[in-house]
């Protein structure tokens, strides 16, 4: 089981991994061999998490989460499968904790009488300081 947080596990199993070529420089052996990985983590189909969590994570996930649900995170960064396997997993599982995360909600509130007060007495002095930058009329 992979640990998310106190309360959230995945099981492995939930997971798809398969490897592709690395796109990009590599020399002779990006042509052959390969080593990037997609990892693949039905959001919308896994038992491992609740509902709010999935909501967030499909919308955390912008792009990445196709019309059915399905996340897909693709690692090239490294040299080896082994470390962009666990790139690709961290990746995920950083995913998840942000959507674990219950934003708190916002409070609307009015602004004070004295805070209005001072917006416009500072409107005031610069209406008149731009008053000043006026032409002048002769006095002739």
């Amino acid at each position: 089981m992979i640990q998310i947080t106190p309360r959230i596990r995945i099981d492995p199993l939930e997971l798809e991994e398969r490897f592709i070529r690395s796109p990009g420089p590599g020399g002779q052996n990006v042509n052959k061999v390969e080593t990037a990985v997609q990892l693949r983590f039905d959001v919308a189909g896994s038992p491992s998490l609740p509902e709010d969590v999935r909501r967030r994570l499909i919308r955390l996930g912008g792009r990445r989460v196709d019309n059915n649900g399905v996340l897909m995170i693709e690692a090239h960064r490294f040299r080896t499968r082994e470390r962009n396997r666990e790139d690709a997993r961290e990746r995920l599982v950083e995913l998840i904790r942000l959507a674990a995360h219950k934003p708190k909600p916002r409070v609307a509130t009015k602004p004070t009488r004295a805070s209005k007060e001072r917006r416009l007495e500072t409107k005031r002095a610069t209406s008149a300081t731009k008053q000043l930058r006026g032409r002048h009329q002769a006095d002739d």
